[in-house]
């Protein structure tokens, strides 16, 4: 393509994006359309012959951007948070027309350093101390599988080299609130699921300790060989906080590997006034934080911080001869020894352009305000007799059920349970078929859970009192009509 063609394409192509997303409150927050649908309308034969750029970009605006699920949406208050700033985009931008794989730092000087240097200002903003280095993965998965493999290597020494036929079976610790992630990183990693042990968590659905302890204790006598822990800040259901410190403690006397999952919730930390919840997190051999998940970042940035970055690659490196330098000029970190893939995006470029434009200040600022919102949510519901909170609301997601006046007192019978869980349910699917707004669900304590995650960098206080009015509204109007039903 002809760098004047280019130029207007890209021109056009902005525009697309612009008026997206300047337009986006006009979306159905969750597009109308069933499965198979977009397939029939966009398949057919292969392009044998190549179309008008101008078609395609028709296309595009008809087709593709009104049928994506609208995660950029301010009423997208489903999972957790993901959505992109302005210069994140920017920053995506460039690095995708620079396209540079940065897996040496010779295939990107540039791409390597930048995510040194952003890597360490992040450190630095979450109040870690200057012991911990890191890299940036594509997603947490990615990033705890990494950690888990070191975690591996270190409880046997030569897993990399030899594998798990010369040790005896590992074991991982984790509570039965932690993410999938987790399970799936010890299936690809030979340890399997039977490899993982939920430990008991207490009323708030945090880690018990003791029973961690107890647990290690119980398995090595077992035969087995414990080797890491994977405690969570922000649980993925309710966003509950494992007491760090003393499970450090238990690392640190049984010599195993520490884990943070701190995906969704790290960004906080930010906050100086929020890190009582990570209290001890300093301590961790490892922490996983999502930039793009509440930091504004463009999917995919995963950052993974850790103070063992010579395990880490000892688990993870392998350098074949078509990979060595012999110039005597590459000094720099080649990334690709301490992750599991081979090849690998710039991140640090758009994470270098994004720190700059809001600062810490800003984003802390963005944070703040979210954390607010919710707060104001959660209060609300409080203050709801027809509703009540299932969770404690830490961060920027709250927890919720319907609880109709008619069936309050009675929720100890197993048929009222079944009802609430059919009515709630009924509510959410309710609400997404209006397309204001976008919600996902959770069990909690066995019960149907609603869940408003408040992370959306263009999600204002009207956005979110909208939704509760909505919430509101349709559960009057289920309600009624479930009263002229029983009539």
């Amino acid at each position: 393509m002809p760098a004047a063609e280019l130029r207007a394409a890209l021109h056009e192509a902005a525009d697309i994006v612009a008026d997206y997303l300047e337009d986006i409150e006009g979306y159905a927050v969750f597009p109308p359309v069933s499965p198979g649908e977009l397939t029939r309308r966009l398949d057919g034969p292969p392009p044998e012959e190549p179309e008008p750029l101008e078609d395609i970009l028709r296309d595009v605006r008809a087709q593709v951007v009104p049928n994506v699920t609208h995660w950029q949406h301010p009423s997208y208050f489903a999972y957790f948070p993901a959505s992109a700033s302005g210069i994140g985009l920017l920053g995506e931008m460039v690095a995708s027309g620079l396209n540079a794989n940065a897996f040496l730092w010779r295939t990107s000087p540039v791409g390597a350093e930048l995510e040194g240097i952003t890597v360490d200002w992040l450190r630095e903003g979450l109040g870690l101390p200057a012991d911990f280095d890191g890299v940036f993965n594509d997603t947490a998965s990615i990033s705890s599988l990494a950690a888990l493999a070191a975690a591996r290597q270190h409880a046997t020494g030569n897993a990399s080299q030899a594998g798990l036929l010369a040790s005896a079976p590992l074991r991982l610790y984790t509570s039965a609130e932690a993410h999938s992630s987790i399970e799936r990183a010890a299936m690809i990693l030979g340890i399997g699921r039977e490899g993982v042990r939920k430990v008991a968590v207490d009323r708030d659905r945090a880690m018990d300790p003791i029973a961690l302890g107890q647990a290690i204790t119980e398995d090595r006598a077992a035969g087995w060989l414990p080797a890491g822990v994977v405690a969570t800040i922000g649980t993925t259901s309710t966003t509950a906080v494992d007491p760090v410190a003393a499970i450090a403690d238990v690392c640190a006397a049984e010599g195993l590997w520490l884990h943070v999952d701190a995906a969704y919730a790290g960004p906080t930390a930010l906050i100086p006034a929020m890190r009582g919840h990570f209290a001890g997190w300093e301590r961790a051999d490892s922490i996983v934080i999502n930039p793009h998940k509440w930091m504004f970042t463009p999917f995919d940035c995963s950052l993974l911080l850790t103070r063992r970055m010579s395990i880490l690659r000892e688990a993870l490196s392998l350098v074949p001869e078509y990979l060595r330098t012999t110039d005597g000029k590459d000094t720099g970190r080649d990334y690709n020894e301490y992750i599991p893939q081979l090849g690998r995006r710039a991140r640090g470029i758009k994470m270098w352009m994004q720190l700059r434009y809001f600062g810490l200040s800003g984003l802390r600022a963005r944070l703040q305000e979210h954390l607010d919102l919710a707060a104001e949510l959660a209060a609300a519901i409080d203050a709801d007799p027809d509703f009540e909170r299932l969770a404690a609301a830490p961060f920027g997601l709250v927890c919720f059920r319907w609880r109709p006046a008619r069936l309050v007192g009675r929720e100890g019978e197993a048929a009222v349970a079944a009802e609430l869980d059919a009515a709630n349910e009924r509510l959410m699917n309710r609400l997404n078929e209006t397309g204001r707004l976008f919600l996902s669900h959770t069990r909690v304590d066995g019960s149907f859970t609603l869940r408003i995650a408040i992370g959306n960098i263009r999600t204002e206080r009207r956005h979110v009192e909208d939704a509760w009015r909505l919430v509101r509204e349709l559960a009057a109007e289920l309600d009624g009509a479930d009263a002229s039903g029983r009539r």
